[in-house]
């Protein structure tokens, strides 16, 4: 077998493109597991075998299985049994985060793992019997298409996904680059189920970007970590000392939408920013046993830290947020993170095939359990209205009188791009009507004063820019200014 990075997961779940967060160790044969060395990562693979209770008498499962494979009036596929009896074990667990893998499955998850993958660059998990996406990644297919955290995907390609668990719903998103696949997702504050197609591509494994900062008087470096990939420690390293040379007076961490990857990352990165006085993090055993993490760092950085979270924020960012918060006492700016805080491992089976087994909770320093409650930030600041708008969808030219969502998402553009509607209830009115002109003398349109393809295409396009426009991101602002007291 090839030697992949063992999956022990904090993550939301496995991902459209990407891996989830694992601990750092290798993929091993299962007999492999209890020869290793006693560390950490070891130590809680060994309390599960250690720790487990005898098998139940297995007889009540091999009757059935004889009755179905010998008396059944059809033939059946032996393999497909034991599949079905695996997975029924698994859903019996009621854990969106639990499940069993076939071998073409846990292949696509192994894939996960590499520096680059094909796919559309988001990550999914499963709530309440719903595939929800947790976040699109940074310059994603996904991001661009307009897939936003908290989408519910209702349909693959026309096909609904009721009844399928995660990793079959994965497995239809995925696909080719230069292939597309169209996604219907029913969004918060929208009635009507949207539809979007999203061209699948390659996606790098580029996780952490760096910049300094100036304001005012003070040189601020700036990190954005987008995942915790295999490369994000080292990366992340390199580029704080890139930014400590230049004399920078603060730093802020930018975590939004970011969610989650390797456990190891994350750690490796704590290991530069948190004292050894407060555990990094705790690791909670089914009988209630708490396992500290320490770093062996012990002295705190000169300069003041802020970090910047929201809803996207998942698993390992919600680790690292919750040790600079509560170990260090640093800034969290922005708004309340995802919500993970359970631990999964992926054992191999032998034959490919996988079971990814919720095993551990995780606490914070302080010993929370954020589990479907998310961390709070120390100052909670939303983005502008039009950074959290639905994607406009125009086949028809919209024109006075009319009323629908379509306008009402044109008039939320309109007055975030500070062209006054008066209105955002979807009634295209006279007001609105000045509004779109003003737009279209603006880019270079025929100032019809009507919304047509065109005009809605140039709309979407000034929005995707004032939202990656610094000045516009109040987040970032107020942590810029949070290092002027």
């Amino acid at each position: 077998m090839n030697r992949k990075w063992m999956a022990v997961m904090v993550s939301g779940a496995l991902v459209t493109g990407a891996g989830g967060t694992y601990i750092g160790m290798k993929w091993l044969e299962p007999e492999q597991v209890q020869t290793q060395n006693t560390t950490k990562e070891n130590q809680m693979i060994n309390y599960v075998k250690n720790k487990g209770e005898s098998l139940p008498d297995l007889a009540k499962i091999a009757q059935a299985y004889d009755l179905i494979k010998g008396s059944y009036v059809e033939t059946v596929d032996e393999s497909k049994l034991v599949e079905g009896a695996i997975q029924g074990m698994v859903s019996t667990l009621n854990d969106p985060y639990s499940v069993y893998m076939d071998a073409k499955t846990a292949s696509q998850f192994n894939e996960t793992l590499e520096s680059t993958f094909e796919g559309i660059g988001a990550e999914m998990t499963s709530k309440d019997g719903k595939v929800i996406i947790v976040a699109p990644y940074k310059n994603s297919p996904a991001e661009k298409a307009g897939l936003k955290p908290k989408d519910e995907i209702i349909k693959v390609d026309g096909t609904s996904v009721k009844g399928l668990d995660l990793y079959k719903v994965t497995t239809k998103i995925r696909g080719k680059k230069g292939t597309t696949v169209t996604l219907e997702i029913k969004r918060e504050g929208v009635s009507d189920p949207l539809e979007i197609k999203v061209k699948r591509d390659k996606i790098p494994m580029e996780t952490v970007f760096a910049s300094m900062k100036e304001d005012g008087t003070k040189s601020i470096g700036y990190i954005e970590i987008t995942q915790f990939s295999q490369n994000t420690a080292a990366d992340f390293k390199r580029e704080l000392s890139k930014l400590e040379k230049q004399k920078m007076d603060g730093l802020i961490i930018d975590v939004r939408g970011n969610p989650g990857g390797l456990l190891v990352s994350v750690e490796e990165i704590l290991s530069v920013l948190v004292t050894n006085q407060k555990p990094s993090y705790q690791i909670q055993q089914r009988d209630g046993e708490k396992l500290p993490y320490y770093s062996k760092l012990k002295e705190s950085k000169k300069y003041p830290i802020s970090v910047l979270v929201d809803e996207g924020s998942a698993s390992a960012s919600e680790i690292l947020a919750g040790a600079l918060k509560e170990a260090e006492g640093y800034t969290l700016i922005g708004e309340k993170t995802f919500g993970k805080g359970t631990v999964q491992q992926a054992v191999p089976m032998g034959d490919g095939s996988t079971i990814k087994l919720t095993m551990f909770k995780w606490l914070t320093p302080n010993g929370n359990w954020i589990h479907h409650k998310g961390i709070e930030p120390n100052i909670e600041i939303k983005q502008p209205d039009y950074f959290y708008i639905h994607p406009l969808e125009v086949e028809k030219t919209m024109t006075v009188d009319m009323n629908n969502e379509q306008i009402k998402i044109a008039q939320q553009m309109l007055d975030g791009l500070g062209y006054a509607t008066g209105r955002a209830d979807g009634y295209y009115d006279k007001q609105t009507e000045n509004a779109v002109k003003a737009f279209q003398n603006e880019v270079g349109l025929p100032a019809t004063g009507e919304i047509d393809p065109k005009t809605a295409e140039s709309l979407e396009e000034e929005i995707t820019s004032a939202i990656k426009n610094e000045k516009n991101d109040l987040q970032l602002q107020v942590a810029l200014k949070s290092f002027k007291k």
